[in-house]
């Protein structure tokens, strides 16, 4: 309920710029390092080696023996791989296992909100608690129209409608639980903003990690 597959919505007679979303998909994909990430990279051979290392803004991870490893955008088993391969100079046939540690669910909520921007949610989170942590909806705002873009499995962006005025009321909202780098936006009640909401969020307040591909078009 709530989703779209291909064109862009329409909200309120205005399109967001015609451009064409991937199919919405709530499969979890792989997890992706990024910087700011904390994991722990053991090596059953070798404990002396084992350390617990944190991505850095490079997105790369120090190791001893090795070096910086490149981390980012790279799975568990591909990191593993990497990591057993460079150590492979040093070691017969190592044996690497590597295990992500919990980190905050960074989103980024605009629009109609208290106070648009990143913020950081710990443990699950759904975009009604988004919208409450970024100092909740403002009275202009549009609960019922609120949308989700996500980043695809193929980088392109996904977007969805969810009705958050609904749980508000009598606690049946769709929530969307979120996945990292999600937007969760906010639309003026009563104006489509369609135009406004690409040239601002997606051009001007967007952190780069936040980076989505629409149509034949990056914004980050």
């Amino acid at each position: 309920m709530g989703r779209w597959d291909g064109p862009a919505p329409k909200p309120r007679g205005q399109a967001f710029s015609d451009i064409l979303y991937a199919t919405w998909t709530d499969d979890e994909p792989d997890y992706r390092f990024f910087p700011g990430d904390e994991l722990e990279v053991a090596v059953p051979s070798a404990p002396e080696l084992t350390k617990t290392v944190t991505v850095q803004p490079d997105g790369r991870v120090a190791l001893p023996l090795i070096g910086p490893v490149m981390a980012a955008d790279r799975t568990i088993p591909q990191l593993e791989e990497a990591v057993a391969q460079a150590y492979s100079r040093q070691l017969l046939r190592p044996q690497v296992d590597i295990t992500a540690k919990a980190s905050p669910l960074k989103v980024f909520v605009g629009g109609e909100v208290g106070n648009p921007g990143v913020i950081d949610l710990t443990g699950d989170g759904d975009a009604l608690r988004a919208v409450i942590q970024a100092g909740d909806f403002k009275t202009s705002a549009n609960r019922s129209e609120v949308y989700i873009i996500r980043r695809g499995p193929d980088g392109r962006g996904m977007i969805r409608k969810a009705n958050l005025l609904r749980g508000m009321r009598d606690g049946r909202a769709d929530l969307v639980p979120l996945r990292r780098f999600d937007i969760v936006y906010v639309p003026r009640s009563g104006v489509a903003e369609a135009g406004l909401f690409m040239q601002q969020y997606f051009r001007d307040l967007l952190p780069i990690q936040f980076s989505y591909a629409l149509g034949n078009q990056t914004f980050q």
